[in-house]
């Protein structure tokens, strides 16, 4: 029998069996809780307050009432039958009992935490990941890439096309889980995302097959500013690296053949009219376009990956994630 217990045996009715109640603890002060079950709102109230070191903040900090979190701090005393906060004006500090406590609490709680997000993670598993993409990018690697990852980590995933500021708005106002686009050197940043690097890229200029450029070692500058070529339109981040770079040095381009809204009806327009254009990189490298060297122009650039300022992503959002950096890292070896 443990401690604290005792068992009343039932009286023997006629010719039933003997019964036994439920045994009940000693009444002992603080003895009589010891057993109850820990309450995780009543321990992350705790913690809350002994982390910021106020009943005040920490009623902020978790969405409540100043007088809820004292009834919950009050209740969890109550139940371990000791001070664990010692209250002042100047806010709360942990006592002896509180601090051994807090040191198994704060475990649990993260634990908690742990769990919590996997449940969320099995919840969304199966649903759609809304995938926002430039066009430089979706034609560069990201249709290959979610090709490539889709026969081995089968999600469903919606891919949606813009230019890089609308993938960025996108993101931001959840409209999509996660993007890649290119980055914007200097430009003002959106509050509402984070931009974690990818790849290096650059604007290069080309030329496609029979161009009389394609046997030359490089342009010069005055050359290259001259002649008509075929870009992006104005809204894409790809014309606005080139006019950034050329802005910075005092230089005007020649008015453009073609406007193009797409990598490649630029590439098709470009070959159409055997006229140089200006495009990724990486682009450029999947056709048998020949990239000219520039005397002392460099238009550089990077692709970033998109998520949502704040909160983590979670489930198959946060596998893509990973998948699409492991992939970059395969495909730059």
């Amino acid at each position: 029998m443990r401690p604290g217990y005792e068992v009343n045996y039932g009286r023997r009715s006629g010719a039933g069996p003997l019964r036994a109640r439920r045994a009940r603890p000693y009444r002992r002060g603080a003895m009589a809780s010891a057993h109850v079950p820990p309450d995780l709102n009543e321990l992350r109230g705790f913690c809350t307050a002994a982390d910021l070191g106020s009943l005040g903040r920490a009623a902020v900090r978790l969405h409540v009432s100043q007088p809820a979190l004292s009834k919950r701090l009050t209740g969890l005393e109550a139940k371990v039958g000791a001070q664990l906060l010692e209250r002042s004006p100047h806010g709360v500090a942990l006592t002896p009992s509180g601090r051994r406590l807090y040191a198994h609490a704060r475990g649990l709680l993260d634990a908690a935490d742990e769990v919590a997000e996997i449940m969320t993670g099995i919840r969304r598993s199966g649903e759609v990941v809304r995938f926002a993409a430039s066009h430089s990018a979706t034609e560069a690697f990201a249709a290959k890439l979610l090709a490539h990852l889709g026969q081995r980590r089968p999600c469903s995933v919606e891919l949606v096309t813009a230019n890089s500021q609308v993938v960025r708005a996108l993101v931001a106002d959840g409209r999509a889980d996660l993007g890649v686009c290119a980055s914007r050197p200097n430009a003002t940043p959106n509050p509402g995302v984070r931009e974690t690097e990818l790849i290096d890229d650059a604007i290069v200029c080309a030329v496609p097959p029979g161009h009389r450029w394609t046997r030359r070692r490089a342009i010069a500058v005055e050359e290259f500013l001259r002649t008509p070529m075929v870009v992006r339109d104005p809204s894409s981040n790809a014309r606005w690296t080139v006019d950034a770079v050329l802005s910075a040095r005092g230089l005007a381009p020649a008015p453009p053949i073609v406007e193009a809204a797409t990598p490649s009806a630029a590439l098709t327009e470009a070959r159409t009219r055997c006229a140089p254009v200006l495009l990724s990189r990486h682009i450029i490298a999947q056709t048998d376009f020949a990239a000219v060297e520039l005397d002392e122009l460099r238009f550089p650039r990077s692709y970033v990956l998109i998520t949502p300022a704040y909160g983590a992503p979670t489930g198959d959002v946060r596998d893509l994630c990973d998948a699409i950096h492991e992939q970059v890292r395969i495909w730059l070896r």
